[in-house]
């Protein structure tokens, strides 16, 4: 049976990112942590990992971008993106008023802000693993209130006192799907590559030169975000997004140039993107694999001296 490893405990927005895409065989498997949700899969324990990588208000998930640039590689086979909502859950026949602790997960309490200064604002805020572990410290008697995916009132006995809380309408997590490398998904016209670089040299104008071997190939850069490597202050790992997929030719001719520029690089996937928006225009006149392929048989009529 196929299985997913999720940042768990029951009950986590990475939970319901995962229902998602599960097919009704998947087993659904919980981890305390998310370097736990990866380690299942490079041990072979399950058949992917489920785990979140960023959010609209509170950006980069570091555990996860740390995670994955290390210990054996990993690959991204697609994304999910949810939207932000949250459930207030407290101890059974607690009213609002007597509600004196919320815990959460620092991220989860930073987008519900508002929501807990006008309806608890006598509460105090203390932090948890995750928005799950919250939920089980609340039936486990240890706080009042926890700030919850809204999937965890199906798991634990507690009052909804509220559901559908955001400060923000439009805030949305990214999660990724995870395997050990394979066969990569099929391109689809709206597909996200992703990267971890590490520069080969620390002097004036690297990263420029990284971003310019994207630039000349008409390849638009959707994110980057820098995280220390953890050795000695001011080494850096850079995590890329870009449009397109490694089997076309600009963006496999780009990562080649940029492994030739630096010291690691780490392929974290191509995938289709969970919101792909409006059709793509394609390549640019000179980009598109024909114009590859018509430069290549140039080449090749050139060093065999048969071309004018």
């Amino acid at each position: 049976m196929p299985s997913i490893a999720y940042f768990g405990p029951e009950g986590t927005f990475t939970e319901q990112a995962a229902l998602t895409y599960a097919q009704p065989t998947d087993s659904l498997v919980p981890v305390t942590t998310v370097p736990l949700a990866l380690a299942a899969v490079r041990a072979g324990d399950t058949d992917r990992a489920c785990v979140p990588v960023e959010n609209s208000v509170e950006g980069a998930v570091s555990a996860t971008m740390d995670a994955l640039a290390v210990d054996d590689p990993l690959v991204a086979v697609a994304e999910i993106v949810l939207p932000v909502r949250f459930s207030i859950l407290a101890r059974p026949g607690l009213r609002a008023a007597d509600v004196r602790t919320v815990a959460s997960h620092p991220h989860a309490l930073a987008q519900v802000q508002g929501w807990l200064l006008a309806n608890l604002g006598r509460a105090e805020q203390v932090a948890a693993n995750s928005t799950a572990a919250a939920a089980v410290g609340v039936a486990a008697g240890e706080w009042d209130a926890a700030v919850t995916a809204p999937v965890a009132a199906s798991h634990y006995p507690l009052d909804v006192l509220a559901t559908g809380v955001a400060d923000l309408d439009g805030a949305v997590t990214r999660f990724l799907l995870l395997s050990r490398p394979g066969t990569l998904p099929e391109p689809t016209g709206q597909d996200r590559t992703s990267i971890v670089a590490v520069a080969a040299a620390e002097r004036t104008g690297v990263l420029a030169e990284m971003l310019t071997e994207l630039a000349l190939r008409g390849i638009n850069l959707t994110r980057i975000e820098s995280r220390p490597q953890k050795g000695r202050l001011g080494q850096y790992r850079f995590y890329l997004d870009l449009d397109g997929h490694v089997t076309e030719q600009r963006v496999g001719d780009a990562l080649a140039a940029l492994h030739r520029r630096c010291q690691e690089l780490r392929f974290l996937g191509s995938y289709p993107k969970a919101e792909p928006g409006p059709p793509a225009a394609g390549a640019a006149a000179g980009h598109t694999d024909d114009d590859y392929m018509a430069a290549a048989r140039w080449l090749s009529e050139v060093l065999g001296g048969t071309a004018g």
